[in-house]
């Protein structure tokens, strides 16, 4: 058997499968050499490791037992792939080499840390030998052979290999049984009907063992390179490792982390689970898609199309082990070059965001607790009394009877009817939440939507074919089976009865991964392999049942084992379609369970995070993970959901939150109010004036959404997704953009006047009063007091803004003002997309307008590419022009003199301008 190597292209046991004209491979490292050695580094490798263990068992007194055999301690530490990853079991000696596999004994790693694998595969570890290899019109297909079992049941001895080549920046490759159909995600991606021409990619093969090794072919970096450890398919148990070209990796979600991942021996685990927010737990979402940077600033990004459980090894090798234990390895590679391209490429396969509705971008309040929806409209009097921004009231589980979905409070909340209809006369909206367990409780007759799901078969069975009953807020309940189609038609017909009493204008679908108090079922879970599978990942609770449904349980699809982290992707596809029909206007969903493509149906809070300082700082990351997740209307709960919020916690949580692309203050029950009328008038202030900073600027925020949906651009964007050659950037997770061209940076430590924030290089704008920062690409230190979050433009931008208003109704009709950050070459540019703001399908169909800001030797121009009515009603009032290097003698509107103001930070403006959006126009400077 021969060793997992890197391949050079002179290897007999490669085939080298890619297009013309590609680079070679690089040369000088040994043949047959471990693919970890080259240069003279195998010597160094055996010594160190001979040298290391010898040490360790002088000191151990002989624990660490017998020495290893040579092959073993060739193997470096960091390279070391886990062949036991089995959680609370003490991996003996025995136990690794029933397995075939090395066994050297390290010491053990702190608290709460994995550590170097004590069992781990021998370079010579059997694995898949590739038997043959045919071209066909997209690519390639070839098959796999294992001659030797491995540890798991029912390995698969054949495998079929499908390689599409199907864009010049995509590869799909996907492996499979060979001879009998398995589980596949039922998810929509585009079919290619002809082969890439000319690929930024080469691809390599090993024969034997079977490895894929993946370059790009302008740097040689080696992207994929699957021979480091052995592949293993069995039937609950799939897993194949590769090296990382670099320690930079973001994305596999959804986990609480810094943004950027720690190679460091981390597990990540990805099992759709009901759990506040916590370090190294799997929460609400599966999203098993990574981003990673290159040295030199390219990025690529890799998706497995798979829904089963799973976990991601990550090893300092740097190196990363993908286990799942169903279904098929069906992988994206998406080759960029740099990392806006390969989040675009991402959703080209998953699918674009949709756009939401101007409102879903404004100010939301909620809390559990209200009480009543008296108490509810007192909190929304108190915001209009004190003129603070809000656009949508929000209700939780206790406007129900009882906790029951689909009904209503008939003494607390009898007034609700009226509440919302006050709220649309004040051009504000209601949304309700809906948990995804309904209530079995009652007695036969009492309570329609459980009777009807009953009656016609719609929820998710026992094995024994009866309802499987879990317990959820109203006591026991049954779930609704999303992956039926009758499932939406019984779901459209619940919220078309309540929308008739409340006439709701969104909808907020928790509890949905599906969460349950009790493990399994009111009766457990039945014995077998779906519920006691042979590998169990790393999953909170250690059991794939724990706070949810039984893995056993039947669904129209499948059996939930599969379909589980499917869940809240198939309720909101539900909620989305039947929002379209009650409403007729563009869906509004924000949903606590997420799987890729949710973005097409739903935007996605944070969860159940505590008003904790730190708790506001992981919501970045977050935020910044769900944008490469094609989930951009994405936010935290503002103040903290759980545990009692400060005055000045709140203060900066309500300035960072503002620059959520979805920004929701929420609070449970039985701690004090976090409205913003709740607070001091100093404090109170402070959180009116940066919702009024953020209503005015609805339009750049609105057409950074319309760029992410019409070609996956994100909104909330890490700083090096637009500085990928600052490698400074590639670490910051405190400070982020909007767009390309504004930089946030909040406060996220108690009892400071100041921030120290990064500024790549360039000319930076101070917003609010055009102020320039010329940074060499340096941390630089910023006042921020209590009042103040920093913001900044950057160079060459033209950001459209508007006069604020109390709700996005009144915003959208006042005067925009244009500000314009003039780069050092005196250029700019920005683009206005323009609409009515809430009907379906608008760019679709062509009712919008899209105008584009240009700036040129002293010129500003405003060229409307596409025009609609909505256009002809909003004014364009103010034109603000920062980095005027000296003051004009006069200013020119298409060729007419006009009054200006200039002030000695180099600020030009020119007001009362009065033109219509629908005209264009030039401003010249002289």
């Amino acid at each position: 058997m021969k060793s997992y190597q890197k391949l050079t292209t002179t290897q007999p046991a490669a085939c080298r499968v890619e297009e013309e004209g590609a680079a070679p491979l690089p040369t000088g490292r040994g043949k047959l050499a471990p693919w970890w050695v080259g240069s003279g580094l195998l010597v160094v490798a055996v010594l160190l490791s001979t040298i290391t263990v010898w040490v360790l068992r002088q000191v151990s007194g002989g624990w660490l037992g017998p020495t290893p055999p040579p092959k073993c301690l060739l193997v470096p530490e960091s390279h070391r792939f886990d062949c036991y990853p089995e959680r609370r079991v003490v991996v003996t000696q025995e136990l690794c080499e029933s397995r075939g596999c090395c066994f050297i004994q390290t010491p053990p790693p702190a608290e709460g840390k994995r550590g170097v694998p004590w069992c781990f595969y021998p370079p010579d570890f059997p694995s898949y030998t590739l038997e043959s290899l045919n071209q066909t019109a997209l690519g390639t297909v070839g098959l796999l052979v294992r001659r030797e079992k491995a540890y798991y049941p029912r390995d698969i001895e054949k495998l079929r290999l499908d390689v599409e080549f199907e864009t010049d920046t995509r590869l799909h490759i996907k492996i499979t049984d060979a001879a009998n159909p398995r589980y596949e995600v039922p998810l929509d991606v585009p079919r290619v009907m002809k082969r890439a021409e000319n690929p930024i990619y080469s691809l390599n093969f090993s024969w034997d063992p079977f490895g894929v090794l993946l370059q790009r072919k302008a740097t040689g970096a080696v992207l994929l390179n699957t021979t480091v450890a052995p592949l293993i398919f069995a039937d609950q148990f799939l897993q194949i490792s590769t090296s990382l070209p670099s320690k930079f990796l973001y994305g596999l979600g959804e986990h609480r982390d810094s943004f950027l991942h720690s190679l460091d021996w981390n597990t990540l685990t990805l099992w759709a689970r009901d759990v506040p927010p916590t370090e190294s737990f799997n929460l609400y979402g599966a999203h098993p898609f990574y981003l990673l940077m290159e040295e030199g600033g390219d990025a690529h990004g890799v998706f497995l199309l798979n829904s089963n459980a799973m976990e991601v090894a990550l090893q300092p090798a740097p190196g990363l082990t993908w286990r799942t234990i169903g279904g098929v390895l069906d992988f994206y590679i998406f080759l960029g070059p740099d990392p806006n391209m390969v989040i675009q490429q991402y959703q080209q396969v998953i699918g674009f965001p949709a756009m939401p509705p101007l409102w879903a971008l404004g100010f939301h309040l909620c809390r559990w607790g209200y009480g009543s929806s008296n108490e509810t409209w007192q909190t929304v009097r108190a915001m209009r009394n004190y003129q603070i921004p809000q656009d949508a009231q929000w209700n939780d589980i206790d406007y129900m009877d009882g906790y029951r979905d689909f009904t209503l409070d008939s003494q607390k909340f009898a007034s609700l009817p009226s509440l919302v209809q006050d709220l649309h006369k004040h051009g504000q909206r209601y949304v309700m939440i809906l948990d995804a367990g309904i209530s079995s409780a009652g007695p036969h007759g009492s309570y329609w939507p459980f009777d009807e799901g009953l009656r016609r078969g719609l929820f998710l069975n026992t094995t024994q074919g009866q309802p499987l009953i879990g317990k959820v807020w109203p006591g026991f309940t049954a779930f609704a089976d999303f992956s039926n189609p009758d499932t939406h038609q019984w779901w459209l017909e619940n919220l078309q009865h309540f929308y008739a009493h409340v006439p709701f204008d969104g909808l907020w679908i928790d509890m949905n991964e599906p969460s349950s108090f009790v493990d399994g079922s009111e009766d457990g879970c039945p014995p077998g392999d779906f519920d006691s599978p042979p590998y169990t990942p790393a999953v909170l609770g250690d059991s794939l049942s724990a706070k949810t449904v039984c893995a056993s349980a039947k669904q129209k699809a499948s059996v939930h084992y599969n379909l589980h982290n499917l869940y809240g992707l198939m309720e909101a596809k539900a909620t989305a379609s039947a929002l379209i029909q009650i409403r007729r206007k563009r869906p509004f969903i924000i949903s606590r369970s997420t799987f890729p493509s949710q973005g097409r149906y739903s935007g996605h809070w944070l969860g159940d995070n505590r008003s904790q300082w730190k708790d506001m700082y992981y919501s970045i990351p977050g935020l910044l993970s769900f944008s490469l997740f094609g989930i951009p209307l994405v936010g935290a709960d503002i103040c903290g959901f759980s545990g009692s919020t400060s005055e000045e916690l709140c203060t900066r949580w309500m300035q960072l939150g503002a620059f959520y692309p979805f920004a929701r203050n929420h609070n449970t029950q039985n701690e004090k109010a976090q409205d913003p009328t709740a607070f001091s008038p100093a404090a109170r202030t402070a959180m009116k004036d940066v919702l009024l900073t953020r209503y005015s600027l609805l339009p750049f925020l609105y057409t950074l959404f319309h760029r992410a949906h019409l070609q996956g651009d994100t909104v909330a964007r890490p700083l090096f997704f637009e500085f990928p050659w600052d490698v400074a950037t590639w670490e910051l997770d405190r400070q982020f953009l909007w767009g390309r061209s504004l930089l946030v940076t909040p406060v996220l430590e108690p009892g400071v006047d100041s921030v120290t924030g990064y500024v790549p290089q360039g000319t930076w704008y101070d917003f609010y009063t055009g102020s320039s920062v010329n940074s060499s690409g340096e941390m630089l230190k910023m006042s921020a007091p209590l009042e103040h979050l920093n913001l900044h433009i950057r160079e060459g931008s033209v950001l459209p803004t508007q006069k604020p208003g109390t709700t996005t109704e009144v915003t959208r009709g006042n005067p925009l003002h244009l500000i314009v950050a003039l780069s050092s070459h005196a250029t700019a540019w920005g683009d206005l997309f323009w609409d009515d703001g809430e009907s379906l399908d608008t760019f679709e169909q062509g009712n919008y307008s899209y105008v584009v800001f240009n700036v040129t030797q002293n010129i500003f121009t405003s060229t409307v590419l596409h025009a609609s009515t909505e256009a002809t009603k909003v004014t364009i009032g103010t034109l603000s022009i920062f980095g005027v290097q000296k003051p004009p003698s006069k200013v020119l509107l298409n060729g007419q003199e006009k009054p200006f103001s200039y002030l000695d930070n180099q600020v030009l403006t020119v007001s009362d301008l009065g033109i219509s959006l629908s005209q264009g126009f030039s401003l010249q400077w002289l």
